[in-house]
């Protein structure tokens, strides 16, 4: 699990960046969160931690919306704001950027780096963006399409912009740009679609690529790019490399100045089945869903610690990762803390990678019974390998993972850790038939068997299993201090301060704020739409505000849909709270109700069955489980192309709405295959109306 030996980096060579002087400086990162808020995680230790405490949990009742401002994209929003000089920079959906004054909420300046609307194919989880990032007179944002670009910050003028992925490859960038000494570090997101994951640094003044850090190996013919990756190729097996091998960069990059190292996580190996990626026998397919330690200089590996070998689940370990000191049997140890997809929360030493613990933060896991308790090696129990067994899986957690990016936040007040957490399982397959593809996902499962049926009673015992939880946990002890249990998974991101307090949207709504030391709640406030990000919090003349970008999207809206429970309208702003203000929201506008009037379906069970299969596979990642879309994505049973047969083609096939992200699927999928996809969205549409006639 801890790789000791020191193996070289991948060093470019190239020239010593620039600091900044003026601006933000290097200095203004290293001292953290005061009366700004200048990086994602709030300071380089990403703790989401506040030292403001005007707002406290005395007053806390007294907070009022200060102002707000409604954005232009009707997708998730998931960024958090950064805060200087009086101005607060904000990401919306599509890798837009906007200024405003942070205390006026005037808009200073707009910015659309135009990326295409076919993109959205090679997108996981919605066109989302996660925020900018601040250095001397500039803002980065990276965008959709795979650029990282550079504006001034008093204009929004490009002064640089530079293509981070490679040419033509299905790589996507939803994820906020990290600074450390003059370098701009960026990866990417891809690790369902044949893609090899990276680290990269850049520049700050000139966007000149300085390193380059690839976390899977390449064809094991040639030489590698670096000896780290000499000895993950012992970990993998067969032709992999033609697959890429995923393990994407797409979130979390943390920097510590004690040990001068930057902290990632890696995501999934691709495919997720491991008989088709290690086709001559199990392997651990290193560096996926792992955390790695390198140097930010030169991007030299130091240490890694994998915490799902020979992952099969899609266990991202891109989230959060939090440093910090802890005591831990009576010494003081600088630790990093995680809590990844898989369900256990880790602490690891910030300087070797050791590990030190390993305690579930949610209840039901059953891909493991545990972790090993020197080495942190999970316990894999044998019906969670499908691939194995020839049997079908329910797993927990699932794909969407018992803590995914929305982030977590520390406080050292209390010594707590509050994360967002998900109980969403998951049914995974082996697919005997599976082939690599060209569009969608290539993940050699099949999950067609958790196709949820027209059965009220079914669906509603489903979306009752399906729920969310703000977790308290005690990080040294290795254990929940307190809950609050949520009716839907995929809530917001979290918020603490020494006032005590800490804040979280829901996918349902609302926007709270707790007691950091009990999970009291002790306001609220109603959004009109969900919260998936992360709030923030500065100061401005002496007044303390709270910021949080609201707007429901995101992987549960595309995949789950409707039948995922926790379905509100898209309705993006940006809302800031004061205390003693006294502002509204405009009255919601009711949602036209959807009326199923369908052709009679048509069709042999041979082609439904069929058409089950591949529209779970490959369309309900955008259209919903089961033809049921969310709020965001085209609701197929309510198309008037599923009664015409040609058009069909001519939208699927042929990708007539390319330009509207509906791309052509003539590289995936038959003819017949497209035809068989409409009968069974046509005979789900009939079912549903004959359900809604009970």
């Amino acid at each position: 699990m801890l790789a000791a030996l020191a193996l070289a980096g991948c060093s470019m060579g190239a020239k010593e960046p620039t600091l900044a002087t003026d601006g933000v400086t290097d200095a203004m990162l290293a001292a953290g969160n005061g009366d700004e808020w200048l990086t994602y995680g709030g300071d380089y230790n990403e703790q989401r931690f506040s030292a403001l405490n005007q707002i406290t949990d005395a007053n806390v009742g007294e907070l009022g919306l200060a102002w707000s401002a409604d954005l232009d994209t009707a997708r998730g929003q998931e960024a958090t704001p950064l805060m200087h000089d009086g101005m607060l920079y904000v990401t919306t959906a599509w890798s837009m950027v906007k200024a405003y004054d942070a205390k006026t909420g005037a808009l200073k300046w707009s910015y659309d780096p135009e990326v295409p609307r076919s993109k959205l194919v090679e997108v996981c989880c919605d066109a989302v963006n996660r925020g900018v990032a601040l250095y001397g007179d500039k803002v980065y944002v990276a965008t959709l399409d795979g650029k990282l670009v550079a504006l001034d910050q008093k204009t929004g003028k490009v002064v640089w912009s530079k293509l981070t992925i490679p040419e033509g490859s299905k790589m996507a960038i939803t994820g906020a740009p990290r600074i450390v000494k003059g370098r701009v570090l960026i990866g990417s997101a891809g690790s369902e679609y044949f893609t090899r994951g990276y680290l990269a640094a850049f520049d700050a003044q000139t966007g000149n690529e300085l390193w380059r850090f690839h976390t899977v190996p390449g064809d094991p013919s040639k030489p590698q790019d670096g000896k780290h990756l000499e000895a993950a190729a012992k970990t993998w097996s067969g032709d992999f490399w033609k697959r890429g091998g995923g393990g994407t960069v797409w979130d979390s990059i943390t920097y510590d100045p004690k040990t001068d190292l930057v902290y990632f996580g890696t995501a999934n190996a691709e495919p997720w089945n491991p008989a088709y990626r290690n086709t001559d026998g199990a392997g651990d397919s290193l560096y996926t869903a792992s955390i790695v330690a390198v140097r930010p200089d030169t991007g030299e590996y130091a240490w890694h610690f994998q915490e799902t070998p020979e992952d099969r689940w899609d266990f991202d370990s891109n989230q959060q990762i939090t440093v910090t000191d802890l005591t831990i049997d009576g010494k003081t140890r600088h630790v990093v803390m995680h809590a990844p997809k898989n369900g256990f929360f880790y602490v690891l030493d910030a300087e070797t990678g050791k590990f030190i613990s390993g305690k579930p933060f949610v209840d039901g896991i059953n891909w493991a019974s545990g972790l090993d308790p020197v080495t942190g090696k999970p316990s894999v129990n044998p019906e969670a390998k499908y691939e194995l067994t020839g049997k079908g899986f329910l797993g927990v957690p699932g794909a969407v993972g018992a803590h995914s990016w929305t982030p977590m936040s520390y406080s050292p007040k209390t010594g707590l850790v509050y994360i967002p957490t998900n109980n969403t399982p998951q049914f995974y397959a082996h697919d005997p038939d599976w082939k690599p593809g060209e569009t969608g996902f290539q993940l050699g499962i099949d999950v067609s068997g958790g196709a949820i049926p027209a059965d009220k009673a079914v669906r509603e015992a489903t979306k009752a299993a399906l729920n969310g939880a703000l977790v308290a946990f005690d990080p040294v002890a290795g254990e929940v201090k307190w809950k609050v249990q949520q009716t839907s998974p995929t809530n917001g991101g979290t918020l603490a301060t020494a006032g005590n307090l800490v804040f979280q949207g829901t996918s349902t709504g609302e926007f709270r704020a707790y007691a950091a030391d009990t999970g009291k709640q002790l306001w609220s406030f109603e959004t009109q739409t969900g919260v998936l990000a992360a709030p923030m919090t500065y100061s401005i003349d002496g007044e303390q505000y709270v910021a949080v970008l609201v707007g429901w999207g995101g992987v549960w809206d595309v995949s789950a849909g409707k039948l995922g429970g926790g379905i509100t309208p898209n309705i993006s702003r940006l809302l800031v709270f004061k205390l003693g203000a006294k502002g509204t929201l405009p009255p919601l506008k009711p949602t036209p109700a959807l009326v199923l009037d369908p052709p009679a379906a048509t069709g042999t069970p041979d082609q439904v069955a069929l058409g089950l299969k591949l529209y779970s596979n490959s369309c309900s990642v955008c259209h919903g489980v089961s033809a049921v879309a969310g709020s965001l994505n085209p609701d197929l049973r309510h198309s008037a192309t599923i009664g015409n047969k040609q058009l069909w083609q001519q939208v699927v096939h042929d990708g007539i709405l390319a330009d509207n992200g509906m791309v052509a699927w003539k590289d995936q999928f038959s003819p017949e295959q497209i035809e068989a996809i409409r009968l069974y969205v046509l005979k789900r549409a009939n079912e549903d109306k004959a359900l809604e006639g009970t």
